[in-house]
Parts: structure tokens; C-alpha cells; sequence
């Protein structure tokens, strides 16, 4: 399982809220937290999202279990640890 954590903030709701569209990414929260999980990869396309450059790179609070595979000017990919170590 794949598991990232943002900040609940109002600059980072654009984030999970992309994240959630996805019908295999689950968003809640924990704590003051989205935890967005999925079975497999988490892709969050960041122009879709319309945050900045700076909300973009300081979204990520931590991860569970997971590896950041993509963290870039287009994107962020989050895939489990194990399959992200082939």
C-alpha cells in the first residue's frame, strides 16, 4: 500500500484533492493531515492541482511504507516501498 500525507492547509487542498480524483487513491484525514493511500502508485499531476512552484515542493509531509519515484515540475509519483526498490 502506498501512503502520503499533506498538511492540511488551505495552500495544499488543491493537492489532495487532485490525489482523490483518481478511483483507486482514497483521501482522509489524520490528525491535521489528508492521507491519501492507494493499493499501487499515487500520480498527482501538478498543473492540475495549480499550485506554484513553492506549494508544490513543500506539499509532502511524509510518507508510510513508500518512495517518492517522481517529484518534478509535472509531476508527483509516490509508489510503495517495495515496488519501488525493482
Amino acid at each position: 500500500m502506498t501512503t502520503l500525507f499533506v498538511l492540511d492547509v488551505p495552500e495544499n487542498k488543491p493537492v489532495a484533492a487532485v490525489a482523490g480524483e483518481d478511483p483507486e487513491v482514497t483521501v482522509d484525514h489524520v490528525g491535521p493531515y489528508f492521507r491519501i493511500t492507494a493499493d499501487d502508485a499515487i500520480m498527482i499531476d501538478r498543473r492540475a492541482t495549480g499550485c506554484r512552484h513553492a506549494v508544490w515542493y513543500s506539499s509532502v509531509a511524509g510518507l508510510l511504507d513508500s518512495r517518492i519515484t517522481q517529484w518534478d515540475k509535472d509531476a508527483l509519483r509516490v509508489e510503495p516501498a517495495d515496488v519501488a526498490g525493482r
